[in-house]
């Protein structure tokens, strides 16, 4: 009774759908309707070609040619005897006929491990990208496919005009004649009132802002970022303080210090070309190949910044970055950033640390059973600290990020049991014999491998680097972490970090860290976005980029609300390389475009929020209660056309 009454609310959901096809036009058409939480179609497969056979066990490729008129993503799904699956989509190039061949293991096998939540679920192709999610099972009796859009921005239409499969990659295609991206990185063909059409237009904008003045008290800053409004004692470098009840950074002169930051804050960011030689026709003009340092992608970021610059641009760009940091109320340079800029010590900065033995293999756990371990790990540590250790300008150093075996432990322990042998096979053999081979003993096994990691990395951190902090793990998903991890989190770090991408972090989850880890915690990655630069519209979207700027001020001032936020990387600087960057991610997240232009929205409104963060924070003055409208997040869609 339940999966028929699902059902009649999915049909009354999707509602009408219209459909341009005949027996001498197959092309599919569908238009999603913005009014509806979820809207698209399903349709059976002959009706785009009819000489598919249902049976796609010998095929290792679906082939799509396909036009959307948005840069949102959609997910794509075939239905077959076993049920159900589908994945997310993101096109690099709307209103444009695209072929995209999609490996059929996305839907048939669970993803390769990988060190992190990214790497995992990313999978980049040549004219779009490819999030895993949905089920997993036989590519059996397929009869039809299905096409939606979660909370539909501007109404878009799809065209679908062939599927077909490949025992082979046939690679992907851009099938239009005019290129997709202009000289300035921008999309030829999406359209916003604020793109730029001239170089003379650009350098207008350029001088507008270089000729802006700085108010060095807006926001009552210190030398270090810390608030003039009050001073505890000095140790000389960044520490946490309990304060009142309330948790705080204190700065190296003893003032009390929120860490307002940006995630992958450098010079020229954005608008990397990737794979050029396997999509040339995608672009009008590369950049100059004078520019492109040995190693690096051409990049149309640092183009514009040299054509704002000159032969000078590489100093002036990052003078640029200190400008717009203390225009905007930023006092952190936050992680993932140019280390070139990070040492600068202008801003406080936070410092990742790297070779801590964390095994791709092992889906982000480390073999500490290894003999060598701890000798390796210490010795890494050594080597990255030694230039860093005495700097008061850097707060802390992260140890990894977002972890992907979390929430999969039975199923790392089968990779352990299947793969080679190594010294943590061993281990857990071992512990199922003592202990009896169940879900929890699984569980408890990477639990305990895990605890030894932070408690071996933080001990060789301190020895190695007493000044600073341990800033912990970026973990990716703490609403339900186990207390057990909690613990050992509370026991090795100083400071809690997670990433939260949300309307606005949970309070009762952060309530459950504070009082289980003991710890202050810090929001290592969020942002919002939309699509209309032709880009894809982040991890959570908005309506447009004025709601950006109220997304960003409900969610910082609610997360400082909590006595427990002592800190947070707006992720990121610039937006994403428009064509994908390595994993294929092309998200509208940054503060800048890719001409180098500020999003004003947006920075207005982080330079609001900064005047308040003290006092929001301290708890006399209320956060804002303004949401966006219709926020939306990148969860998975029920599955509302399961039977």
């Amino acid at each position: 009774m339940k999966k028929h009454i699902i059902y009649l609310l999915g049909l009354a959901m999707y509602g009408a759908v219209l459909t341009a096809c005949g027996s001498e036009d197959p092309v599919k058409r569908i238009v999603f309707d913005g009014t509806k939480e979820v809207s698209g179609e399903r349709f059976a497969l002959k009706d785009i070609n009819p000489e598919l056979p249902t049976d796609w066990t010998d095929y290792q490729f679906v082939v799509i040619e396909y036009k959307i008129s948005t840069a949102q993503r959609f997910q794509l799904g075939f239905h077959t005897r076993h049920g159900y699956n589908e994945l997310r989509v993101m096109s690099y190039v709307p209103n444009a006929w695209n072929k995209l061949a999609i490996p059929l293991r996305f839907f048939t096998e669970l993803p390769d491990p990988k060190v992190d939540l990214a790497a995992t679920f990313n999978q980049p192709r040549y004219t779009g990208w490819i999030n895993l999610g949905g089920q997993r099972g036989p590519m059996e009796g397929v009869d039809s496919v299905g096409v939606r859009i979660r909370r539909a921005i501007g109404n878009p239409a799809m065209e679908i005009r062939s599927i077909t499969l490949s025992k082979d990659d046939p690679g992907d295609a851009y099938l239009e004649d005019t290129p997709a991206i202009d000289k300035f990185g921008q999309h030829t063909a999406v359209d916003y009132p604020e793109k730029i059409h001239s170089i003379e237009q650009l350098q207008a904008e350029w001088r507008q802002e270089e000729e802006e003045v700085v108010d060095p008290d807006a926001y009552q800053y210190t030398k270090f970022g810390g608030y003039r409004q009050q001073r505890l004692q000095a140790t000389g470098y960044f520490r946490t303080e309990l304060v009142d009840g309330r948790w705080w950074f204190v700065d190296p002169e003893g003032y009390l210090f929120l860490s307002v930051g940006v995630d992958c804050v450098s010079a020229g960011g954005g608008g990397n070309v990737r794979a050029y030689e396997q999509r040339p026709a995608l672009y009008d003009q590369l950049p100059p190949q004078e520019l492109t340092k040995s190693g690096r992608q051409p990049s149309f970021g640092q183009w514009n910044q040299y054509r704002r610059f000159g032969e000078e641009y590489e100093k002036k760009s990052k003078e640029l970055i200190f400008k717009r940091m203390d225009k905007w109320g930023l006092n952190t340079i936050a992680n993932w950033s140019d280390k070139q800029v990070m040492l600068m010590n202008r801003k406080a900065f936070l410092w990742p640390l790297y070779d801590l033995r964390l095994d791709p293999h092992l889906m982000g756990l480390s073999d500490v059973y290894a003999p060598d371990f701890e000798q390796a790990v210490a010795q890494s540590i050594a080597e990255s600290v030694k230039p860093l250790k005495d700097n008061p300008w850097l707060l802390g150093y992260f140890i990894g990020n977002e972890p992907a075996w979390l929430g999969d432990e039975v199923r790392l322990c089968d990779l352990i049991l299947q793969g080679e042998e190594r010294p943590i096979q061993k281990a857990l053999v071992d512990y199922l014999a003592r202990k009896g081979d169940t879900s929890d003993t699984r569980k408890q096994f990477i639990w305990d491998t895990f605890d030894t990691f932070l408690q071996t990395t933080n001990r060789l951190l301190k020895r190695y680097d007493p000044h600073h902090l341990n800033l912990g793990i970026r973990f990716g998903n703490v609403m339900n972490l186990p207390e057990p991890i909690l613990k050992s989190c509370g026991k090795a770090f100083d400071v809690f970090s997670f990433n939260c991408y949300a309307l606005r972090p949970d309070p009762e989850m952060m309530d459950r860290v504070l009082s289980i880890a003991k710890l202050p915690m810090l929001i290592g990655e969020y942002h919002f976005g939309t699509v209309d630069r032709g880009l894809a519209q982040s991890l959570w979207q908005v309506d447009s980029q004025a709601e950006r700027g109220v997304a960003y001020r409900y969610y910082t001032e609610q997360a400082y609300s909590h006595p427990g936020l002592i800190g947070t990387g707006y992720f990121q600087w610039c937006d994403q390389d428009i064509t994908g960057r390595f994993d294929g991610e092309n998200y509208n997240c940054g503060l800048i475009d890719v001409t180098d232009r500020p999003y004003k929205a947006q920075v207005e409104a982080m330079m609001e929020t900064a005047k308040r963060l003290f006092d929001v924070h301290a708890g006399r003055l209320s956060p804002v209660e303004t949401q966006p409208l219709h926020p939306r997040g990148h969860e998975q869609i029920p599955d509302l056309w399961n039977e």
